[in-house]
């Protein structure tokens, strides 16, 4: 095994693999430290074995509704457990991918706890000391957190994180979860489908509260009628585990309640990992939030030293960390990347229906006193999603006055994350709402709901 490189990444997660392959693609040797499996949190233990989880909630869903579509099925049942193995398989062959991905771009991968030493060097633990010519990516990604003040702490079989939601091998009967934005909604979703009570308490006003308004209560709206019991404005009084589940106490509107469930699924937030890696001795400052501290070029205050993905701060996402860590590896290898537009950064969450958006909210404009006009386009209203059965929803954009570029964006709805993507390409590009409307766009498909969204921004909406 070599011990110089000319780049060094601590962690494989979705910023780190990314820049490495990056990095290697630039003609730099690479080496990466990781101490569990290659593609971090997402690949193993959050977006992809969460999606394959949520396609076989909709599935079940969908075969619920079978007789509407002609189809006669016999009872249905489901399995938890089947269905939690076939994602943990999904997993694995994408983390495998990664292996053989870092084998083609002949990247080291170096198995092992690494911790940041002075001078771009990484010491991994029971191995050998590792040199970086050139710079160091720290990578080591975010963890659940929860909050013991509260009486949730997690034990990891009562008081759970996704992390472990994702193995169990049943549904509870009942479970809450605390916490409504994108995690919290999706494991709501699955576990509803798989047969449990599900209780959802968000202690801000509303579920997905960075989202849009209007697309919160589109979701809202849609678990409710599912049987999901959806507190928002819940102000967590105290929890603890007993011998058969745990008791959560709350109030909503002023008025207590006493929930006894199997589980409890903790969903408020993500901490960066940050401790034990040797970040204070390498001259690494943190931000008062407990990030690492990065500028725009994502050079953390020691030299050579860079930081990508969770560890450099929100937006938590997977896709911004690889974007940075393309970014990261560009900069080392010499070159003047494109500076990353954190406000291009689209958000997504894979619940049914799905919500995805891009730059700001409505409430957002109103704060910053934006002149803006908004254009809307019902599901309900759209050939395609009637032809599916997916009325839900809608599409919202929202332009501004003066130039008619787009503010933001909003999806709430059938396929809501594949259908940002047009949106985020324009605003990427400064394409103005007009210019949205000028693409034809085929007929009969969801697409459409963004054309009729961009004519009804201006004034001239058709279908509705």
């Amino acid at each position: 095994m070599a011990t110089t490189f000319d780049v060094l990444f601590l962690g494989a997660g979705p910023g780190g693999y990314v820049g490495a392959i990056r990095a290697a693609q630039l003609g730099l040797t690479v080496g990466v430290v990781e101490k569990d499996k290659p593609g971090g949190v997402c690949v193993n233990i959050g977006c992809i074995p969460t999606k394959a989880l949520l396609h076989s909630a909709e599935v079940v869903n969908l075969l619920r509704h079978a007789k509407d579509l002609g189809i006669t099925t016999g009872e249905i049942s489901t399995d938890y457990g089947v269905a939690m193995k076939r994602s943990r398989r999904v997993s694995e062959q994408n983390s495998k991918g990664v292996e053989f991905l870092f084998k083609k771009h002949k990247i080291e991968l170096i198995k092992g706890t690494g911790k940041l030493l002075p001078g771009r060097k990484i010491a991994v633990t029971g191995g050998a000391e590792l040199t970086a010519t050139k710079a160091v990516v720290v990578a080591t990604g975010s963890r659940p957190k929860d909050l013991p003040q509260l009486g949730l702490k997690l034990d990891r079989k009562t008081m759970i994180s996704s992390d472990e939601a994702l193995f169990l091998e049943a549904a509870p009967t009942s479970i809450a979860i605390v916490g409504a934005g994108a995690v919290g909604c999706e494991f709501a979703d699955i576990f509803n489908a798989f047969g449990a009570q599900v209780t959802l308490l968000e202690v801000l006003p509303r579920i997905l509260p960075v989202e849009d308004g209007e697309m919160s209560d589109v979701v809202a709206k849609a678990f409710r009628k599912r049987g999901i019991t959806v507190h928002a404005g819940a102000q967590i009084q105290s929890a603890a585990v007993e011998k058969d589940g745990a008791t959560i106490r709350f109030t909503v509107a002023g008025k207590p309640e006493t929930l006894k469930v199997e589980k409890i699924l903790i969903a408020t937030g993500r901490a960066p990992n940050t401790e034990g890696i040797g970040l204070e001795a390498a001259g690494v400052k943190l931000t008062d939030r407990g990030f690492i501290q990065v500028d725009g070029a994502l050079k953390t205050t020691a030299a050579g030293v860079y930081a990508i993905g969770d560890v450099a701060g929100p937006p938590l996402l997977a896709h911004k960390g690889s974007r940075e860590g393309i970014v990261a590896a560009e900069a080392i290898a010499g070159q003047n990347p494109h500076p990353i537009d954190y406000t291009g950064v689209p958000g997504a969450t894979y619940c049914h229906p799905e919500v995805a958006s891009v730059g700001l909210t409505e409430e957002k404009c109103k704060e910053q006193q934006l002149e803006y006009a908004v254009g809307r386009f019902p599901f309900s209203a759209n050939g395609r999603a009637r032809t599916m059965g997916e009325t839900d929803g809608l599409v919202k954009i929202i332009r501004g006055k003066k130039y008619g570029e787009i503010l933001g964006a909003h999806v709430a709805g059938p396929q809501a994350t594949e259908l940002i993507h047009e949106l985020v390409v324009a605003r990427a590009n400064e394409y103005t709402v007009e210019e949205i409307e000028l693409a034809i766009h085929a007929h009969p498909t969801l697409s459409e709901a963004v054309a009729e969204a961009a004519l009804d921004a201006m004034g001239r909406v058709i279908h509705i």
